[in-house]
This record gives C-alpha cells, sequence and structure tokens, in this order.
C-alpha cells in the first residue's frame, strides 16, 4: 500500500507538504500542491486515512443538522430549503460534510435517548426550530459536543442564530390592519408537533410548543391590541404541518368559519395557498381579500407577496460558520438577522363595501 512517505520522497518534497497538500492547501503554492497530486495520482495514493485522521484530530468532519420532521420536510418545506443551501455553502468551503439528523417527537429512541443523536458521528449540532422540550436537545447536550441553535427556544444559553420574530409579525399585522382591516384571519403552521390542525383555542395557544408561531402569534396579537382590535375574537387556524395540501386545509377552514377581508399567515407557504384557494373561490387578491405572509421565499415575489423578508440562506450559513468557529476553539454568541417589511400586490385596502 502507498504511503504519505512513499509520496513525499517521489516527489521531492517532505512528508510535512504533501499531509498540507490534502489537509492545509493554503500553505502550499498551486504549483507544489499540483506536483504533489501528479506523483500521488501516478503511485495510486488516495489520500490520507479518514480514520487516521479523525483519530489525530479527534474530529469527524461532519456538523449533524437536527430536525422535528421527517427528511422529505427538509427539502419540501421552501424555507427548510433555503436554510439548507446556506448551511451547505459553509459546509463546501470549509470541506465537512452535513448530517440530516430527524427527531420526530413520537419517536421511542429520542424519548429515550437513544438513535441517531446517539449514533450519528458528527463534530457539532444544528438544532433547527426544536419544539420547547423536546428530549432531542437533552440527548444532544448530553454528548458535550458544540450546539447553535436556529430559531428554536434556547433555555440552556447555547450559541444561537435567529430574527426577531415577534418584532417582525407585528410590523406586518400593524400594515394589515392599517389598511383598515378589522375582520382579519390568522394562519399558523404549526403550534404543537402532534399532526392535529384546525381552528386554534387559548388551551391550544397555551400548549403551543413551536417557538416561532408563539413569538409570531404574539406579535400579531400586540399589533391587535395596538389598534383596538379584540384578539380573543381573532379566527386563528393551524394546519398541522408544512406542506400545501394542509396549508390549504387550513385556508378553506379559516374562509369557511366567517368572512374575513384578510388573511395575515405566519408563512409564505401559507398564503400562497391562501391566494390560490382565495381565487378558486372567485375572490380578488387584494380587492376581495389581502394575504399576507411571511419569509419571503422565492415563490413569494412571483405571487406578488406582501411578506416579510428575512435571510434564509444567510441564517444557515451564519449558523453553520458559527459552530465551525465554536468546533475551532472559538466561542459561541447569539446573532440576530435583520428582517424587513416587503410590501407587494396582495394587501390593500379594506373593500368599501365591507
Amino acid at each position: 500500500m502507498t504511503t504519505m512517505h512513499d509520496v513525499a520522497r517521489a516527489a521531492g518534497v517532505s512528508q510535512a507538504a504533501v499531509s498540507y497538500a490534502y489537509n492545509q492547501p493554503h500553505k502550499l503554492s498551486a504549483a507544489r500542491r499540483a506536483h504533489i497530486f501528479q506523483v500521488a495520482a501516478e503511485l495510486g495514493y488516495a489520500g490520507p486515512n479518514p480514520a487516521g485522521r479523525n483519530l489525530r484530530t479527534g474530529q469527524v468532519g461532519a456538523l449533524g443538522l437536527m430536525i422535528t420532521d421527517s427528511l422529505r420536510y427538509a427539502f419540501d418545506d421552501p424555507a427548510t430549503s433555503q436554510l439548507l443551501k446556506g448551511i451547505s455553502e459553509v459546509g463546501e468551503l470549509a470541506e465537512v460534510a452535513l448530517t440530516l439528523l430527524p427527531c420526530p417527537l413520537e419517536s421511542t429512541r429520542v424519548a429515550e435517548g437513544s438513535g441517531v443523536l446517539v449514533r450519528g458521528a458528527v463534530d457539532g449540532f444544528l438544532a433547527y426550530a426544536m419544539p420547547d422540550g423536546h428530549p432531542g436537545m437533552q440527548t444532544a447536550m448530553s454528548r458535550r459536543l458544540p450546539i447553535v441553535v436556529i430559531d428554536g427556544p434556547n433555555p440552556g444559553g447555547l450559541p444561537r442564530v435567529g430574527i426577531r420574530d415577534r418584532q417582525a409579525a407585528k410590523e406586518i399585522a400593524e400594515h394589515v390592519l392599517s389598511l383598515g382591516h378589522r375582520r382579519v384571519g390568522f394562519l399558523v403552521d404549526r403550534l404543537v408537533p402532534d399532526g392535529k390542525g384546525g381552528p386554534v383555542d387559548a388551551a391550544r395557544t397555551r400548549a403551543a410548543r413551536d417557538h416561532v408561531m408563539k413569538e409570531r402569534l404574539a406579535g400579531y396579537a400586540s399589533a391587535c391590541r395596538k389598534f383596538t382590535v379584540p384578539w380573543s375574537s381573532a379566527v386563528v387556524v393551524e394546519a398541522g404541518g408544512f406542506d400545501y395540501e394542509l396549508s390549504r386545509t387550513a385556508v378553506e377552514t379559516l374562509l369557511d368559519a366567517g368572512p374575513v377581508t384578510a388573511v395575515i399567515a405566519a408563512s409564505d407557504l401559507l398564503a400562497l395557498a391562501a391566494i390560490d384557494v382565495a381565487h378558486e373561490r372567485g375572490l380578488r387578491v387584494p380587492q376581495d381579500l389581502s394575504v399576507v405572509g411571511f419569509d419571503d421565499i422565492p415563490a413569494a415575489r412571483a405571487a406578488g407577496l406582501t411578506t416579510v423578508r428575512q435571510p434564509l440562506v444567510g441564517k444557515g450559513r451564519e449558523a453553520a460558520q458559527l459552530l465551525l468557529d465554536i468546533i475551532g476553539g472559538g466561542a459561541g454568541r447569539e446573532i440576530t438577522l435583520p428582517t424587513e417589511l416587503v410590501v407587494r400586490e396582495s394587501s390593500g385596502p379594506v373593500p368599501a363595501d365591507r
């Protein structure tokens, strides 16, 4: 078997130079790296043994992304796919892998502190939008590896990347209310990860475990108080998940509950479903029904959707880079990213006859 020593001797360089070519290429000129790789290829040397390198560094070269839902959700949900894009960009630059770690609450292995969070060979965790009290968080923390929280509760004071969800939600609700709307319906993706959807009452709101949705609902309620619109009379409907069909069902439930002149959705996916259902019912947007969302996913611009823009790709980049910095010995911190109200064609004044 050809070794690093054999390559160094044949290339007329030190063994350290061969190691640099594979592990720290910035320490060598491009010409020297090319020479070493050419000699290595001629000798049939494929590079350092990953297992040996892991033993030397104590690292495996992978980040673990914890999600509450299935792997399909990570790729199907538009906002999550944008986040993944940002994470993967940093991972490619740093030459580390990304391991997806689904942690469904109904999993007995997650509840028992076993499963992928224990078996996963990673150097640290990105905990994405984990619900309050998720047992997976305790399991991850027990491994004593670096953890960066993304968009989730942070009772342990861990490094975190997120936005001011409550303030951003308040701002877009104020935009709708300032247009004269008072009969407003609210849509949320999921308050509790139990698969249930439908009208949300006070008990369901109190039981909410999704940090982001709780914050956005609180922002909407704050805006209603400012405009003296009773929150107790607001119609709130939960989709129960993040896919388009569940979103459509939630919209239909909301519109069937009573006449509304505006729909405030806690995600663009819900808002886009609301526009589709409205059109199918013969309602014009925004002349008959104003619709606003949250996230500003790529499809929002094409639909002319008024929404809150948050840097989804940037959030992924920031979180991945922060975790890599911590793994490399850097300090953890909290990063709060900016948001922006983007007003497009889907919101307008309340109809004169309503």
